[in-house]
Formats: C-alpha cells, sequence, structure tokens
C-alpha cells in the first residue's frame, strides 16, 4: 500500500526546478516574528504556462516535540497565461513566491510543499531554533 510520503518528490532545489525553496531565520526569539519566503524555480525557473505550472504551495510548522503540524498558510496560483481565447494567450501569470509571517514558543521544522500539475507534490524542510 502507497504512504502519503512517498507521494512527495525531494531533491537539491539547486539542480531542480519542483523544490520550494525556503528562505527563514535560523535562529529566532521567542515571540518574535519570524518572516519565511518560499518561491519555486529559484535557480532554474519553472515554466509558468497553461499546460506546465505550479498550481500551490502550502507552509507547515512542526514544534520540536510537537505530534501534528500547524498549517501555516496554503497559497494558490492561480493565472497561468490561459483566458477565453485559448492557452497563453493573457498575458497574465501568477509567479510561484510567497511571504508569510507567524510567531512560535518553540524550536522546530518549517515544511513547504510545492504542487506541479504535471509532476506532482514536490517538498523541502528548514530548521529553526527559537530561544
Amino acid at each position: 500500500m502507497e504512504t502519503i510520503k512517498n507521494l512527495f518528490q525531494n531533491a537539491d532545489w539547486k539542480k531542480e526546478k519542483h523544490i520550494p525553496v525556503i528562505y527563514a531565520p535560523s535562529k529566532a526569539k521567542k515571540g518574535d516574528n519570524i518572516r519565511i519566503e518560499v518561491s519555486v524555480g529559484k535557480e532554474i525557473p519553472h515554466p509558468n504556462t497553461t499546460e506546465h505550472h505550479i498550481a500551490s504551495i502550502e507552509i507547515y510548522f512542526l514544534p520540536q516535540k510537537g505530534k501534528f503540524p500547524y498549517v501555516l498558510a496554503k497559497i494558490d496560483f492561480s493565472a497561468h497565461g490561459s483566458s477565453t481565447e485559448g492557452p497563453n494567450t493573457s498575458g497574465v501569470y501568477t509567479l510561484p513566491s510567497a511571504t508569510i509571517n507567524f510567531k512560535t514558543e518553540s524550536s522546530g521544522t518549517i515544511y513547504a510543499v510545492s504542487y506541479c500539475n504535471i509532476h506532482g507534490l514536490w517538498k523541502n524542510s528548514f530548521d529553526i531554533v527559537v530561544e
């Protein structure tokens, strides 16, 4: 039986255009505003066409001693060049990048998941120490 963890693909984001790249501080103070930026296609741009695009990014936080992650954000990217005149004709394209802020009292791991309409789910993670 397939488990959900087997559905996620992973690779080095410098060599793979589908990996969500996470930018966040590696250390923060309790209660501080923590800014996270996640983007797809940092080193190798991902196509953003009607036929091939990043449809969404989800961001999670799993506290160090937590059993379940918290959903921090779900971002849908809806403009991929399509219009009533056909694929790739509108000239309007949403770029797969998002910035969010959150607060925590605990160290933990930030997880980001991107969804490509052709190549499925891709993941990345980033550890943060909260003092």
